[in-house]
């Protein structure tokens, strides 16, 4: 497991739909070593800190491995690393293998995975298509926020190695499943809901669906 591009950006203005927007997401690769801190890495920065940025999500990973299905889906489009906003393109990570909780280090640095991405519509000012949000969620090929746990220097080509493992946690593929697909299944929104490293936000989210679940069985 392995970093393979490591992408920062500052806020730019792009147009979409006839409107100016401020973003972040025009990520490009980048050599050397980079000091990676609390909320994100040296160089990098977010546009709208209400939705995006904060300590559970400091970094974000999209695998390289994800690559391929897209540029099935988005021929002659040009899909260079970075392209889906992302700080590290990885190698060997997956979001059914990942659950909330568990603890890498990159570097010298130490994180924990935290969340899936859920797009807003950046990612379509991006890829200039208004039909990509819903293609990126149906695809379940989310990526992956960590947290930074202990600050460090990264780079591209650094390995991934896995500290520790919360094996009860619910997994990336697992939290997809109930943003997408299975909105009220009790098992699920429970072992989220229980899962301590879940950001409060989420379990916010998922509590009052656990109740309304709860009410139609």
């Amino acid at each position: 497991m392995k970093v393979i591009s490591l992408n920062v950006a500052r806020p730019r203005l792009a147009v979409y739909k006839g409107a100016t927007i401020n973003t972040g997401i025009f990520k490009k690769p980048v050599s050397g070593r980079v000091a990676l801190s609390t909320l994100n890495l040296d160089g990098d920065k977010q546009a709208d800190l209400s939705v995006h940025g904060g300590p559970y999500k400091a970094v974000y990973a999209y695998p390289s491995e994800h690559y391929e299905f897209w540029r099935k889906e988005l021929p002659g489009m040009d899909l260079p690393w970075g392209m889906f906003g992302e700080n590290f393109t990885t190698e060997g990570l997956a979001e059914s293998d990942l659950h909330v909780g568990d603890l890498f280090r990159i570097g010298s640095a130490v994180v924990m995975v935290r969340q899936p991405r859920m797009p807003c519509y950046k990612l379509a000012a991006k890829f200039q298509l208004d039909n990509i949000i819903e293609r990126f969620l149906r695809s379940a090929l989310s990526g992956f926020y960590f947290s930074v746990e202990q600050e460090g220097e990264v780079g591209a080509g650094d390995s991934i190695e896995l500290l520790s493992q919360n094996q009860s946690g619910i997994t990336i593929a697992e939290m997809n499943r109930l943003f997408v697909q299975e909105k009220y299944n009790q098992d699920l929104l429970h072992k989220a809901i229980a899962t301590a490293a879940l950001p409060e936000d989420w379990r916010n989210y998922f509590v009052p669906r656990l109740t309304a679940a709860a009410v139609n069985t």
